[in-house]
């Protein structure tokens, strides 16, 4: 038997079981294994379990995951180990499934292994330029599309649909027994897009309204009650409402305290007014519904319920810290790159706590780069496109780079307060589009946008002419070490983006053109036929 056979006939219940659950070819992960560990022989795999060389993300390392240190594209790289081959297979279908660039591969059948190869070499899995084409050639010379067809037998034979049984990320564990758990699930932090407190309409900004609650970035998500003994009181199922779809439930405490939770915006929900919810238990799933809402997320309202019977607005961020510390939860609600909680925590003394007091010392705001590449990497902040990957982190390091630029160029931008400028930055990663026209004059209009997918869209407009490209890696490695230079003056970086775009652009134009006058000959050709 083959190293290669040999290797798949060890693991190919591992995964089996992540196709029966996330809808990933066994061939495909069993390939990627094969390749990437070395049939398992390789330094990450004897002494991690790692056999898909996955990248630690902040977040791995915020939560205490280990890792070993490896030279891989750079020296020195943290790759995620594991306690058990199981576990590196459950974790790295989880970072193909909840990375959007992704997603294209997971609309395929769960059996075309070809499309999975090809999808994963588009998606940019690997720096290699025929990854996709080896996936194959070692699924098809050792028969693995066997295991493939094994589960799609078993899946009809039993009435089971392929990928429909993820088990997703539960709420932290607590001392208290599950009776605490945040709104949302998530592991770090959830992004706050506004306040509680006084703010601008954001349907009409020459306004100024009073905001009773606070707007959480969501992605179609669960959204769960906080505490065990919730009784629903409210169920809006109108869509067409100011807030449309919502959800409210009352928290009654042995000490008499009594608290309501309003869930507004919601796509569907999932209980009836006089049910009974525990904490973590899914309520909702959250949308864009109502008639004052501009894009997806979850407004969370909350109010303290007096003896009478009153009810009284309250920061709902004060709610969620008390929430996080009577459940010891770990978690931050971040916005602008502010943590909110911070407010609310208890003060710690260097008496009470060492070496927590010396990390507030040390910890330092984060710059308005840093802020964005946090939201550009991390799953946790609703827009994330997810980090891990050396293809996401350039193309990271390019958005971020181009905003920090066109900030030096832009006079009102320089004078701004850092609270606006961390507003336009949050506000560049929601919208995933950066204005770059003031960096090539010869452009009318310019800009790069991330699409969906996370790949970098440079888009102009130039003598009326509309201009769409998808930067290559080889383009957006030049523009990075550009950015990333720092023997250059920013007026240098200026000139050379201005250079490498303009030539972009160029290309791009001629090859337009060409396209369009062999259309144009086609047409006339025909014609003459005719």
């Amino acid at each position: 038997m083959s190293k290669n056979k040999e290797y798949a006939a060890t693991y190919m219940e591992y995964a089996m079981e992540q196709m029966k659950r996330y809808g990933i070819p066994a061939s495909v992960t069993l390939a990627q294994g094969i390749l990437e560990s070395s049939n398992g022989k390789s330094e990450l795999a004897v002494k991690g379990n790692a056999h898909f060389g996955i990248k630690c993300t902040d977040e791995w390392l915020k939560n205490n995951g280990s890792y070993l240190v490896y030279t891989d594209d750079r020296p020195n790289e943290k790759f995620c180990t594991y306690s058990t081959v199981a576990d590196s297979y459950e974790h790295h279908s989880a970072f193909l499934k909840e990375n959007t660039r992704y997603k294209d591969c997971f609309a395929l059948p769960a059996d075309d292994y070809k499309g999975w190869c090809a999808g994963l070499q588009r998606a940019g899995y690997a720096t290699g330029d025929n990854y996709g084409g080896l996936l194959q050639q070692i699924i098809e010379r050792n028969g693995l599309n066997k295991y493939d067809e094994m589960v799609m037998k078993e899946a009809k034979a039993n009435g089971i649909t392929i990928g429909a049984d993820v088990i997703r990320k539960q709420p932290q564990e607590n001392k208290l027994g599950g009776q605490y758990s945040l709104p949302l699930r998530r592991e770090s932090f959830m992004l706050v897009t506004s306040a509680f407190g006084m703010r601008n309409d954001p349907l009409d900004v020459t306004r100024q309204q009073m905001h009773k609650g606070i707007d959480v970035k969501t992605k179609h998500e669960a959204v769960l009650a906080t505490e065990t003994g919730g009784k629903v009181t409210a169920v809006n199922e109108n869509a067409q409402t100011a807030g449309g779809k919502s959800v409210h439930i009352e928290y009654s405490r042995e000490d008499g305290s009594r608290y309501e939770v309003a869930y507004l915006h919601l796509d569907s929900i999932q209980v009836k007014a006089g049910d009974s919810v525990r904490a973590g238990q899914q309520v909702a799933v959250t949308g864009n519904t109502g008639t004052r809402t501009t894009g997806e997320h979850l407004h969370i309202g909350v109010k303290q319920v007096m003896e009478n019977g009153n009810k009284r607005d309250i920061d709902p961020v004060a709610y969620v810290a008390e929430i996080a510390e009577r459940g010891n939860i770990r978690t931050e609600l971040l916005c602008n790159g502010e943590n909110l909680l911070a407010k609310y925590e208890p003060e710690i003394t260097m008496a009470d706590n060492q070496e927590e007091s010396t990390k507030q010392e040390t910890d330092m705001p984060l710059s308005v780069e840093g802020w964005m590449k946090k939201l550009l990497s991390s799953e946790d902040s609703g827009v994330g496109m997810g980090g891990g990957d050396p293809i996401m982190e350039m193309i990271t390091t390019l958005y971020t780079g181009l905003m920090a630029l066109v900030t030096q160029f832009d006079e009102q931008k320089q004078k701004a307060s850092r609270e606006q400028q961390m507003q336009e930055a949050t506000e560049a990663c929601l919208i995933r589009k950066i204005d770059i026209a003031g960096l090539v004059p010869t452009a009318e209009k310019c800009h790069v946008r991330l699409s969906d997918a996370g790949s970098p869209m440079l888009e102009a407009t130039v003598n009326g002419q509309k201009i769409s490209h998808e930067l290559t890696k080889d383009e957006v490695n030049s523009l990075t070490k550009t950015l990333g230079n720092e023997q250059l003056a920013d007026v240098d970086k200026r000139q050379r983006i201005a250079s490498l775009v303009g030539n972009i652009v160029l290309l791009k134009q001629a090859s337009l053109n060409y396209n369009q006058g062999v259309e144009q000959g086609q047409e006339r050709t025909e014609g003459v036929r005719m």
